[in-house]
């Protein structure tokens, strides 16, 4: 009875880990519409969205308007962030377009480079910011997950962590601007 109870364990093992296994951009491979950065992040792009810590409680709200522009394989995206405090923030993104879907990005508040790539109407970026708190900036390390809903809206998702450890998510709604 003990060797049953052992090898179904052992059996079962797999398919629960398998429940807590993170997504891959190969699951959005045949997600439609597809995402194209530089034709979506091209012209005024309004968000909304809401910091959360990993209680789950909301401790920031805020919007932004960004202006994006992009010549060839590179791209700008000038980000006027406005917090429900009524405080402010700028951040500049100096993007460039590599083959596969691959891009790269800097911004004053990035540390090093940003990675990501496009697969179907999904995109994953990933960077450490520096985050001001209190006086003190500490180095965080961003899990950014995009999905093209339409021609128009894009819902953004990303995890924010040091050393490993989850201090909260981040959500996001953009919304292209009709020319």
């Amino acid at each position: 009875m003990q060797r049953r109870s052992l090898l179904l364990a052992a059996a079962a093992t797999p398919l629960a880990l398998t429940g807590c296994a993170s997504q891959s951009l190969s699951d959005y491979q045949a997600e439609k519409p597809v995402l194209d950065l530089a034709r979506y992040f091209n012209g005024t792009v309004d968000a909304w969205g809401i910091f959360q810590d990993r209680s789950g409680r909301i401790v920031r709200r805020f919007t932004v308007v960004m202006d994006c522009r992009w010549e060839g394989n590179q791209g700008v995206l000038d980000e006027a962030f406005t917090y429900s405090d009524g405080s402010t923030q700028r951040r500049i993104w100096r993007l460039t377009k590599h083959a596969d879907g691959r891009y790269t990005g800097t911004a004053e508040d990035v540390v090093g480079e940003a990675s990501g790539q496009t697969v179907g109407n999904a995109f994953r970026w990933t960077y450490t910011l520096a985050l001001p708190v209190d006086g003190t900036v500490y180095h965080v390390d961003l899990d950014d997950w995009m999905y093209l809903v339409d021609d128009r809206v894009m819902l953004n998702r990303a995890t924010m962590s040091k050393f490993g450890v989850r201090l909260g998510e981040i959500t996001l709604s953009f919304t292209k601007r009709t020319p």
